[in-house]
């Protein structure tokens, strides 16, 4: 196991270009933060590729070192330098870019995010998905990158598990799903009461807008039905992970 102490060497230099999405995409990777994740990106089927660890982590990076990849050491400031946490746990790695599921070989239950920029709330919903028993994720343009490191951590392992698609222009794919015998519901201030909503069925994609706009016109137009949750008391509206969360559980309880 190689031993790094400079910030200049070439792995190092590999590894901080990863924190971009120009650089996963160059590169063809991204970048794992944590024992947790990192081998649940591992138990998931992901290709890990170089690992890096501090010296209290060594024996770990040997682990990963026998599941073929390249494992190095470095002090602890050098690893500080790649990880985007302030307080790495003393491993990171990085790992081939997993394929996105192609639009035609969706799951049952998708979530459509359309527009949601905040890395925490596009995690916090695909860790949701996952818990409620949603089988897949489709991120329009505008949202957070799927594979930065802040999605990722937000998610926790969910966007190892639960595949995910990527679609330019969310209102055809939405219109392509109900082709396909998809209820669209989408989350809309001017929508019905969801409480109040028909049984859309076993095939279905819950739309959740940008945090501060909502939904797009050409998304309002494709959907099934807009829905709303009940505001009861002061509160205008609610953060949009915790109202995909409340509907989410809500659909799979029927």
């Amino acid at each position: 196991m190689e031993h790094i102490t400079s910030a200049k060497n070439p792995t190092i230099k590999a590894l901080k270009a990863l924190s971009t999405r120009k650089g996963r995409e160059a590169a063809g990777r991204f970048l794992v933060e944590g024992e947790v994740m990192l081998r649940e990106a591992v138990k998931c089927g992901l290709r890990i590729r170089e690992v890096l660890a501090d010296e209290a982590c060594a024996p770990l990076a040997e682990v990963f070192e026998g599941m073929g990849a390249k494992a190095f050491t470095v002090p602890r400031s050098l690893l500080e330098s790649v990880c985007e946490t302030r307080t790495p746990q003393g491993v990171c790695a990085s790992f081939d870019l997993p394929e996105p599921l192609a639009l035609e070989n969706a799951p049952g239950r998708i979530v459509a995010l359309d527009g949601v920029q905040d890395p925490g709330n596009v995690g916090t919903i695909w860790r949701t998905a996952d818990a409620a028993g949603f089988t897949g994720i489709l991120f329009g343009e505008g949202c957070a990158d799927p594979l930065s490191p802040k999605v990722q951590r937000a998610a926790m392992g969910s966007g190892f598990r639960v595949p995910f698609m990527l679609s330019e222009e969310l209102p055809a794919a939405l219109l392509d799903l109900r082709g396909r015998g998809y209820a669209v519901l989408a989350s809309d201030l001017r929508g019905a009461d969801f409480y109040a909503r028909p049984d859309p069925g076993q095939r279905l994609a819950l739309v959740i807008g940008n945090e501060a706009r909502g939904i797009s016109d050409a998304t309002r137009e494709a959907a099934t039905a807009l829905v709303k949750l009940p505001m009861r008391g002061g509160a205008e509206s609610l953060n949009a992970a915790v109202a995909a969360g409340i509907m989410m559980y809500e659909l799979m309880r029927e």
